[in-house]
């Protein structure tokens, strides 16, 4: 599943503490991971438990996903701090790459969130220490990510941000998580 160095898309804005339970509602976690014709639904639902004055950023109540759709329009999520708190649920992550987005920039994470990204391949979770979602990127600005070089661009507005370094994380999601990434390094047979 390698994960592109440079990703371009629209923005999606989200507010400071944004949690699991609200990135993927426990009542949608009956679809099964494994099933293609069910997995999808989990993109179809991501985002779908944060509150208006939370998601859609600025303007505060636009969708993740259209109702009735499976796949998102917006190819980066940002979040401000601790993004992904609250429970230890890999189907967050996993719901936010359902719906198409690749990559997710925000302060920081909740730790847990951040390897459930990567363990299981899903996006990349990338930090930068300028506050985006206060005024620097609004939903459906068009971005550029660039992670070789650790760069966010705001191609909208033109001002461009440095990323922290993800170090060795971005190996791990391109093989599609940490199990698959040990067998390709010959850590587990296969």
């Amino acid at each position: 599943m390698a994960t592109q160095s440079v990703i371009r898309g629209k923005a999606y804005v989200m507010g400071d503490d944004i949690d699991t339970d609200q990135i993927i509602p426990a009542e949608y976690l009956k679809f099964s991971t494994s099933d293609p014709e069910e997995r999808k639904f989990f993109g179809m639902y991501a985002n779908s438990g944060v509150p208006a004055g939370q998601r859609g950023l600025p303007a505060g109540d636009v969708s993740f996903v259209p109702d009735g759709e499976f796949k998102s329009a917006f190819a980066v999520v940002v979040g401000g701090k601790n993004f992904g708190c609250g429970s230890s649920r890999e189907h967050a992550p996993l719901a936010i790459a359902e719906a198409g987005a690749q990559v997710v920039i925000a302060e920081f994470y909740a730790r847990i969130f951040f390897r459930n990204c990567v363990n299981g391949g899903y996006l990349l979770p990338c930090e930068c220490e300028t506050r985006l979602i206060d005024g620097e990127v609004s939903t459906g600005d068009e971005c550029e990510v660039d992670i070789e070089a650790g760069t966010f661009k705001n191609i909208t507005t033109g001002k461009s941000y440095t990323l922290k370094p993800l170090g060795d994380v971005k190996p791990i999601v391109d093989a599609g998580g940490v199990f698959a990434y040990a067998r390709q390094e010959g850590m587990l047979s296969t």
